[in-house]
């Protein structure tokens, strides 16, 4: 499942603990190095996100952090920035407003340049019976996790379709297990993610041809904010429950799988991959 501005992911409903405090090992570049790659990460604010954004910068990229929480994303900035190789750029931006969204691009080529790694991963994961929901929480993920992508992959595709002329280019959606799995009372999250799953396979088709490579990184549950916000008390618990039950993914474990997947040869496109813990089966 999907967090709020933060890391998408998790199969049923995502966990809502707070992702791993600990240091980011060293990135294993399977195919080559990210130094000097131009990355941009939406829901750079916590979770997921902010664990990516840790691991591109470790492995020398310059980094845009994309999000809504502005002080949260100085922090992780000035966080990297006293090691980082590359630059470091925080961008504060809501996703599902697409004018909003071109001005942080090009905010961005102007910072960093050309843009050549785009992680999709803001997200929104807000559970509840379809009959009693409320229904703003159906247009709050709506906008988020299907337009919010949308607006990113259409903001920088330009930058990507030219930047797989000369070397490799990759657009990462963060979807979730949620999209293929039956969840009861997830139903909506559930669709986003299936809107996430088909638009990828689409653009694959649409941008490889063209040397982009499209991913969809789909976690299952992870430990990340992501459904702290749901108005429902009964989902909330679930979660808790389910943080009891299950040892659930880190944030830095799919950073790692995004890691991995740009960091392949250029020639080598990691299309699907589906993260789920041991315990989940």
């Amino acid at each position: 499942m999907t967090s709020s501005t933060s890391a998408a992911s998790a199969a049923a409903p995502t966990t809502s603990a707070a992702s791993s405090a600990t240091a980011p090992a060293p990135v294993a570049a399977s195919g080559g190095s990210l130094s000097g790659r131009v990355a941009v990460i939406t829901g750079a604010t916590s979770g997921i996100g902010a664990a990516t954004a840790r691991r591109l910068a470790l492995g020398g990229a310059h980094v845009a952090l994309m999000g809504r929480r502005e002080n949260r994303l100085k922090e992780l900035a000035d966080e990297l920035s006293a090691t980082a190789q590359g630059k470091i750029l925080p961008v504060a931006v809501d996703v599902a407003d697409r004018a909003a969204v071109e001005r942080a691009a090009a905010s961005v080529r102007s910072a960093l340049g050309r843009v050549d790694c785009v992680v999709a991963n803001a997200g929104v994961m807000l559970g509840a019976p379809f009959d009693t929901a409320e229904t703003a929480e159906f247009d709050r993920m709506l906008d988020v996790n299907v337009r919010g992508l949308v607006n990113t992959g259409r903001a920088f595709a330009d930058d990507l379709l030219t930047a797989a002329r000369t070397g490799p280019a990759d657009l990462v959606h963060i979807g979730s297990v949620a999209s293929h799995v039956l969840y009861p009372d997830w139903a909506v999250y559930g669709a986003t993610k299936a809107a996430v799953a088909q638009l990828t396979r689409n653009l694959r088709a649409e941008l490889g041809p063209r040397d982009v490579r499209v991913h969809n990184v789909e976690p299952g549950v992870t430990a990340t904010e992501l459904g702290h916000d749901m108005s429902n008390d009964d989902m909330r618990a679930s979660l808790a429950e389910m943080r009891e039950s299950l040892r659930p993914l880190s944030a830095d474990d799919i950073a790692d799988a995004v890691t991995y997947s740009v960091a392949a040869p250029a020639n080598v496109n990691i299309a699907e991959m589906v993260v789920v813990s041991v315990r989940y089966g």
